[in-house]
């Protein structure tokens, strides 16, 4: 378990950094890519600070070719990738007819595509590994005012299930987590909880899409 190795593309605090400290608590060392290089230094020196090993690489997750750049590192420095997390999105807020398609497409672009992108970069460097992406319940039922971020969420969750068909006679699992609620601290949405969630689906390797939510009588 010790040589396994989580990339983290989208690293940030809350559920990218908790899932890295769930991963890291079970023995893999963690690559994280981000656009803030000041931020991705902070990430390692906190993750090391629980006996983690981790690196930060800099990229735009926007740019395709940045972002195949700085996998390519990753796969230098770390030789693997076992789990990708892909906990990337953008989304400008305005309604459907109030979006410029060029923003609509420049969102869909980190929201979806990056999370492709980053896919077929680490699946050559992976074995019986695991790709997880981080949905959201607008997949589910989309907000007119966020109608750019909706569409991400939904085109993440086709892409999870579409994944998960495809790589599962590899021996390669994929899924979604379709976190219905809003991070905050404290509560059933905590992002620790996430990120033990995120680590079931791991060892579980069972379904394209788990709904992350809370119910009457819940935790």
């Amino acid at each position: 378990m010790k040589e396994n190795v989580l990339l983290v593309v989208g690293a940030g605090k809350g559920i990218s950094l908790s899932t890295a400290l769930a991963f890291g608590r079970k023995g893999f060392r963690v690559a994280m890519i981000a656009r803030r290089k000041e931020a991705l230094a902070d990430y390692q020196r906190e993750l090391e600070a629980h006996g983690i090993e981790a690196r930060g690489f800099k990229a735009d997750i926007a740019s395709e070719s940045q972002l195949k750049s700085a996998i390519s590192d990753v796969i230098h420095a770390f030789g693997k990738v076992d789990v990708l997390l892909y906990n990337a999105a953008a989304g400008k807020p305005g309604k459907p007819t109030a979006l410029d398609s060029g923003d609509l497409i420049a969102d869909f672009k980190v929201s979806v595509s990056g999370a492709l992108a980053s896919t077929k970069e680490v699946l050559p460097y992976m074995n019986k590994g695991a790709i997880l992406l981080t949905g959201g319940g607008l997949a589910l039922h989309p907000y007119a005012d966020l109608a750019s971020l909706s569409i991400g969420k939904a085109g993440i969750r086709s892409l999870a299930k579409s994944l998960h068909d495809e790589l599962k006679p590899e021996g390669i699992y994929a899924g979604t987590l379709t976190v219905k609620g809003f991070v905050e601290s404290g509560t059933y949405y905590d992002a620790e909880k996430i990120a033990d969630a995120f680590y079931s689906m791991y060892e579980n390797r069972a379904e394209a899409e788990v709904i992350y939510e809370e119910t009457t009588g819940g935790n």
